[in-house]
């Protein structure tokens, strides 16, 4: 049994367990509730304690490594002005869809304030900021004292002109910096796998918590969350087709017929990596030269997550909504750029690992506890297919895309031409 599926039935299990026993045995709860809110709640101190070496490492990493494959040649900076270009859209639809989907879906206002109730050692949420106030506290005074506060958004901006600036510096020093913290980076990944190796035994905890406080409302709402977060990655996913027929100018059937082995083995593997094989070999198919496809497509499964910037904006606007936090079209706008920042440095991480430190920073600048995410963690097993089933689709045409921007014939087209003569 794999890791993600035992998390998810901890998750059932103990929401089970306490629904049960707040309808059958409520004397029993306070008893039981004061040997599981501890668990529950070092488990996911264990998981805060990582967030800010994790977001400052991926971060400075990413952006080393991108500027280094802008530097290696025309086709890899063609690639990666594409992604970014993707990842972009990506979080300005789930800011457009996600509200309009919590509109036409809405969660029942009673399971949203049993679910607040349940949680345990949650603040409570005040109104957001004004955007004055908030602009007004973005670059950081003291980035150690942002760090220890979680103010992720000072410390985003401290994180981001150190890692544009040590691209500037001289080979050596900045080879030496970047091994550093690509160090801190694995380091802190090994002890995330063992945050997430004990994950079972943190979700029961919170779980049964909840189970007890929230009662059945709480099946229904993770149900209702997951629909809505999924939907946003289907609509991201849909719109590989349309690059590839315009950007690629691949046939929207053969194109569908090169994904749907790729699709496969992303639904059954849940990792991008593992399909680069059979997406390297379909994408010679469609057209695109070796070359080309060797450039592209790995420099997408390492640094692309398409789903990845909408459906962490789609989960920190359903905390909000949990929450109850109107959300301002600017206050939205500057959440969009963080989403695709910390999706940016988090790529080629799995799921579970990624979590947390991606949509935190995200959940700041709503003013969002981060405690909910312990609780939305345990089902990202199934939006996790819906993620890599649209970053597979997605790397295969945006590769075909750049193929076709940089002068390679498309076997359509090819065919088209033969047919003629």
């Amino acid at each position: 049994m794999s890791q993600p599926t035992r998390i998810l039935l901890s998750l059932v299990l103990g929401l089970v367990i306490g629904v049960l026993l707040a309808a059958q045995a409520p004397g029993a709860v306070p008893g039981v509730l004061l040997a599981a809110e501890p668990v529950g709640t070092a488990w996911l101190n264990a998981l805060q304690m990582t967030i800010v070496p994790l977001v400052v490492s991926l971060l400075i990493t990413g952006i080393a490594a991108t500027a280094e494959a802008v530097r290696a040649g025309r086709t890899a900076a063609r690639g990666i002005a594409v992604i970014l270009s993707v990842m972009s859209l990506s979080a300005i639809l789930a800011a457009v869809l996600t509200p309009l989907l919590l509109e036409l879906a809405p969660l029942p206002a009673e399971s949203a304030a049993s679910l607040r109730s349940a949680l345990v050692g949650v603040p409570e949420t005040g109104p957001v900021p004004g955007l004055s106030a908030f602009f007004a506290g973005l670059v950081p005074t003291n980035v150690v004292a942002a760090a220890a506060n979680s103010a992720y958004i000072s410390l985003l901006i401290f994180t981001l002109l150190f890692a544009f600036a040590l691209t500037r510096i001289e080979a050596e020093p900045r080879e030496r910096l970047t091994g550093f913290f690509t160090g801190v980076r694995d380091t802190v990944l090994v002890m995330v796998n063992w945050i997430i190796w004990a994950a079972p035994l943190g979700v029961f905890a919170l779980a049964l918590t909840v189970g007890a406080r929230a009662g059945s409302a709480a099946f229904g709402a993770l149900v209702h969350y997951i629909l809505i977060v999924s939907a946003v990655g289907v609509v991201v996913t849909l719109l590989a087709y349309p690059m590839a027929m315009f950007g690629g100018r691949v046939h929207f059937a053969r194109f569908a017929r090169a994904a749907a082995p790729a699709q496969a083995v992303a639904v059954s593997t849940q990792s991008s990596l593992a399909c680069l094989p059979i997406m390297l070999k379909k994408a010679e198919e469609l057209g695109v030269p070796a070359a080309t496809g060797g450039v592209v497509l790995p420099l997408a499964v390492v640094m692309m997550r398409a789903t990845g910037p909408a459906m962490n904006l789609a989960v920190a606007i359903y905390a909000a909504t949990w929450f109850g936090i109107q959300i301002g079209p600017a206050t939205l706008m500057v959440a969009t750029v963080v989403a695709m920042l910390t999706s940016l440095g988090s790529v080629s991480l799995p799921g579970q690992v990624s979590f947390i430190s991606a949509i935190a920073p995200i959940n700041a600048v709503f003013g969002v506890p981060v405690a909910p995410l312990g609780l939305l963690v345990a089902v990202e097993t199934l939006p996790d297919i819906v993620r890599t089933l649209g970053n597979v689709t997605m790397d295969l045409a945006v590769t075909t895309a750049v193929a076709a921007r940089s002068g390679a014939v498309p076997v359509d087209e090819a065919d088209a031409l033969l047919a003629r003569g």
